[in-house]
């Protein structure tokens, strides 16, 4: 399986055809509201604005499992997210990301990348998944890596065809 075969909803609800970005690459990121890495999302969309003509995507998941950092709804944190950082990275539904009710797209990427000494758990907002364009997780970055060594990895991927 890769990530291609899950479903996913947008932040309104509305199913989301992940199938459609085959031969993509995707940073898939759970993202939150009120957290000190918040600003981030202005990264991200930098980024995506960057990359998306090379065939690039960031897919911005809600969390609200550290902390209680994204307590509203799905489609309040798109409000949000576009008044204040002005993204336009498609934003999904409230997931989570840990536990017996993990998003199975979570479950599988995190099985595919683990973080430090091979663990599987997600540890906190705005850990950051990079997918190949065949659809399988090839990095894990952590809520402080967000610069040089994720732009490496991302034009990596985005050469490999």
């Amino acid at each position: 399986m890769n990530i291609y075969d899950y479903d996913c909803y947008t932040h309104d609800g509305q199913p989301f055809n992940l199938g459609a970005l085959q031969g993509q690459v995707l940073l898939v990121v759970n993202v939150a509201s009120q957290c000190g890495f918040t600003p981030q999302l202005k990264e991200l969309e930098a980024l995506y604005q960057r990359y998306r003509d090379r065939g690039f995507t960031v897919l911005g998941f809600p969390c609200n499992q550290f902390g209680r950092q994204t307590p509203e709804n799905a489609e309040a944190f798109s409000v949000f997210a576009q008044r204040e950082f002005s993204v336009e990275f498609p934003l999904m539904e409230k997931v989570k990301v840990n536990g017996r009710d993990a998003h199975p797209l979570f479950v599988q990427i995190k099985r595919e990348a683990p973080g430090v000494m091979g663990t599987k758990a997600v540890k906190w907002n705005f850990t950051k998944f990079l997918v190949g364009r065949d659809g399988h997780a090839i990095a894990r970055f952590g809520p402080k890596e967000h610069g040089v060594a994720l732009k490496i990895e991302l034009e990596r991927a985005l050469d490999t065809e």
